[in-house]
């Protein structure tokens, strides 16, 4: 997928546009985005960074790095992307401006969004403000209950089961591997220990299941209560794996929580624990992918 930063980046071809954050890319995303594929033009998404709501003063956990946005957007079909850079000075852009600026230029000649959507200004544009304007609409009904934000709800609180069946995906958490204690390899479970950009939400603290790639992983967030910790950390234990991860960029997916972290009586418990989080890790199965 092509991704271009400013309009003139942009070939003006005949486009179907999807406009939005797309945090998260979830299932009511992916009607709108299914919809803009099938449309016919040039299948292209304009989305912003940072999130408008953090640009405005607000913080925002968000569910994906805008890496990690495009390559969903790119396995969902679209063709080119368009990040504009959200600031207070295109905060004030009206629907109309919005259109001739970032619309017009790129050749956009159908926009597809939900039906309550909203842009410019105080978000006084709409789709039929759009028709006005000229261009052709095509509105998505809501998925109800698929919400970044009620997403944000359930990932916050560790229910990656739930979130798994809005998202159509399992929840995912994404960092840099950097070096930590090296305590996992004294006990026989090295880790790479995940260093996440600090606007990304992490679920609640637990032990989870996932995998990363090929590699099923078992998985630590919080502080290792154990050893008297107070910083978050994420670790990932990747089952049958030997090489050096390092500097690398690791996107893992939690399939299930498996339980609190806790304290133990002695090392050798929580050795055999970590144990039991292993074999319950090979027996989880992914939650299935959902569709719109």
């Amino acid at each position: 997928m092509n991704v271009a930063r400013a309009p003139g980046e942009l070939e003006p071809l005949p486009r179907a546009v999807a406009v939005g954050t797309f945090d998260g890319v979830h299932l009511g995303h992916r009607r709108v985005l299914d919809q803009t594929v099938e449309a016919g033009d040039r299948p292209t998404v304009v989305t912003f960074d940072p999130h408008p709501r953090e640009a405005l003063g607000n913080r925002v956990e968000l569910l994906s790095t805008l890496e990690r946005r495009l390559e969903l957007l790119a396995e969902a079909g679209v063709a080119e992307t368009l990040v504009i850079r959200f600031d207070l000075d295109f905060a004030r852009l009206t629907p109309e401006e919005f259109a001739h600026r970032i619309l017009r230029p790129i050749g956009a000649r159908t926009v597809v969004a939900g039906s309550a959507f909203r842009f410019g200004h105080r978000r006084a544009g709409d789709l039929p403000l759009l028709e006005r304007l000229g261009f052709r609409t095509l509105a998505v009904p809501e998925l109800s209950g698929a919400s970044s934000t009620r997403i944000r709800e359930l990932v916050r609180a560790g229910e990656v089961g739930a979130a798994a069946e809005l998202l159509g995906r399992p929840v995912e958490v994404e960092g840099t591997v950097v070096a930590g204690d090296a305590r996992g390899g004294t006990l026989g479970y090295p880790t790479a220990n995940l260093a996440a950009q600090p606007d990304l939400l992490v679920p609640d603290y637990g032990i989870y299941a996932g995998a990363t790639g090929e590699h099923r992983a078992a998985v630590s967030i919080g502080t290792n209560p154990h050893y008297g910790g107070h910083e978050r950390r994420i670790e990932a234990f990747l089952l049958d794996y030997g090489g050096d991860l390092y500097g690398r960029r690791l996107v893992v997916e939690l399939w299930e929580r498996l339980r609190d972290e806790q304290v133990f009586a002695s090392e050798a418990e929580l050795i055999q624990q970590i144990g039991r989080d292993v074999d319950a890790t090979r027996r989880t199965s992914r939650p299935p992918s959902g569709g719109p």
